[in-house]
């Protein structure tokens, strides 16, 4: 018996050496160095000295740090109408609909396109007189009274998160579909017969019974609205206010060598993506524990 233990113990370990090598070497340690670095005064040839919590001063005092930050905004916004959009989608799709099978892989291809390939997709469909443009005007509109979609600023960013939301919808999508359909079907029968409306089996049936799925979407959304840099990168490269925190952070360490400050910020994203995620679970333990009490 203590042999065949033993045994197990080496296999189970065997297993996930590897695994555990490969996140020291590429994720721990690296992020350990970089919460060193957060505290000089340096570039990526010279360290010119201990600056203490200077940096993470400079981070709230920097206009462009601070303003790039609020743009998480409009994504957060996008995020909720792409799971909104994603979970009626995945509720619909869930049950016997013509031709279900290809929407759900319609729907789904813009998630397996690189996202340097979308990011200049959408370069040149939102290109004055390009593609959209092209298609609004068939639709009757004036390409004198359309706006300039990347460098008006009343606009500019709701293109980039439209660009996201057209990407990962598909994603959220396949993830509530795939809970959904572990949902037993004896519930619906009964609840057939006790006279529910879809929008009731919905509410008491569908989204209780996925509420795991329901919270880790909204957790991969926020993360990814608080760290995006794709839409904006390839499609305008940060200009006209479309500079997210992780494009400005890109152009501290990478275009003005400032590592020590953009480590200092990614130290600052990590605390304020760890605070959103623990708020979010707080929410929804408090929302779902009222739908259950329902």
């Amino acid at each position: 018996m203590i042999g065949r233990k033993k045994e197990k113990f080496i296999t189970g370990t065997a297993f996930m050496l590897i695994p555990i090598v490969l996140l020291l070497v590429f994720t721990y340690i690296p992020f350990a160095k970089m919460f060193g670095y957060s505290f000089y005064n340096m570039s990526y040839t010279r360290v010119k000295g201990y600056v203490g919590f200077k940096n993470y001063i400079k981070v709230f005092e920097r206009d462009d740090c601070f303003k790039a930050l609020k743009l998480s905004l409009y994504y957060m916004a996008g995020s909720i109408i792409q799971l909104v959009l994603a979970l009626y989608l995945a509720t619909v799709l869930s049950f016997k609909v013509k031709g279900g099978n290809f929407y759900k892989g319609l729907i789904f291809f813009p998630y397996l396109i690189n996202g340097i390939a979308v990011g200049f997709i959408f370069k040149f469909f939102y290109t004055r007189g390009f593609v959209f443009d092209t298609v609004l005007q068939w639709c009757g509109f004036d390409l004198k009274n359309l706006p300039f979609w990347l460098r008006d600023q009343r606009i500019n960013n709701w293109s980039l998160v439209a660009t996201s939301i057209w990407r990962y919808v598909g994603q959220n999508m396949v993830l509530f579909i795939g809970a959904i359909m572990s949902v037993d079907p004896s519930l619906y029968e009964a609840s057939m017969l006790d006279g529910a409306s879809r929008f009731q089996q919905f509410k008491y049936i569908i989204l209780p019974s996925i509420k795991t799925i329901v919270v880790l979407n909204v957790i991969l959304s926020i993360t990814g609205s608080l760290s995006a840099f794709e839409p904006p990168y390839v499609i305008t490269s940060g200009a006209n206010g479309t500079g997210t925190y992780f494009v400005i952070m890109h152009q501290i360490a990478h275009t003005h060598d400032k590592v020590g400050l953009a480590s200092a910020m990614a130290i600052i994203l990590l605390l304020i993506i760890i605070a959103a995620t623990i708020l979010q679970k707080l929410f929804f333990k408090y929302v779902f524990k009222d739908t259950k009490e329902a």
